[in-house]
């Protein structure tokens, strides 16, 4: 049985500060949980039915579990409907320590604030191969419930790193092309498969920060194919240009 302080300790995880206090996020579903059991991330708590518990013994048999009640899990899940498991992992080293890949394409994001966007590009990275994710400091939590549902588990194979991208950008373009994604750029259709690099994605409201602009090396554009000038979209969601960017570069 979950006592009272630890029901609260746990709901308080959902708060981006007591993430950041305690290096500590949650996990939700079986698929999340399973994937980062396999990953080097460390646990810290798995609560779980026992029926949970009986069907997944061979992925958690190196693991302890703590059996609750589906009405527990109702109290401590951000889900509207819970799953049969919930998990609290450390926190991962986001920091950038100087090193960079490259021979592999890399995604860079400037403040994109949506976490289900977020949890879609981390998934889409992983989808294509790609390890590491560099975000802006006012891009959103990585470690946000919502984000990390969105990945469906991705985030345990794809590094999140938080750094100023003015200055991260500054070290690595001597060294790889930066791709932009922006509205008046050479179209994508153009642009040769690239073994490695840095797509950079601006945020859903305003696209790529003036500051890191000059960094950009090829500007690239997702030509519309809708011929309606008088009334059409003016962008893409920043997660599906990601996407179509990745294929256009790796295919």
């Amino acid at each position: 049985m979950l006592s009272k302080s630890k029901i609260k300790f746990i709901t308080q995880l959902r708060q981006k500060k007591y993430r950041e206090l305690h290096s500590m996020f949650l996990v939700e579903g079986s698929r999340n949980i399973i994937d980062f059991l396999q990953s080097k991330t460390t646990l810290i708590d798995l609560f779980a039915t026992g029926n949970w518990i009986g069907n997944s013994q061979k992925h958690i048999a190196n693991f302890e579990a703590t059996v609750v009640s589906t009405n527990e899990l109702k109290k401590i899940s951000t889900l509207a409907t819970p799953s049969e498991a919930l998990a609290i992992f450390a926190i991962p080293d986001t920091t950038f320590n100087g090193n960079f890949e490259t021979d592999n394409l890399t995604i860079a994001l400037d403040n994109i604030s949506d976490p289900g966007n977020l949890g879609t590009i981390i998934r889409t990275a992983d989808w294509f191969g790609i390890n590491q994710i560099y975000c802006s400091p006012n891009t959103v939590d990585a470690f946000n419930p919502k984000v990390v549902q969105a990945t469906m588990g991705s985030l345990a194979r794809v590094r999140i790193i938080y750094a100023d991208l003015s200055k991260f950008l500054t070290l690595v373009q001597k060294q790889l092309p930066i791709f932009g994604a922006v509205l008046n750029g050479k179209a994508i259709t153009e642009i040769a498969p690239q073994t490695n690099g840095i797509i950079l994605i601006g945020s859903e409201a305003h696209g790529i920060s003036n500051n890191l602009l000059p960094y950009i090396s090829d500007k690239i554009t997702i030509p519309s194919f809708n011929q309606n000038i008088v009334s059409h979209p003016e962008s893409l969601n920043a997660s599906i240009a990601t996407a179509i960017i990745c294929y256009a570069l790796k295919k």
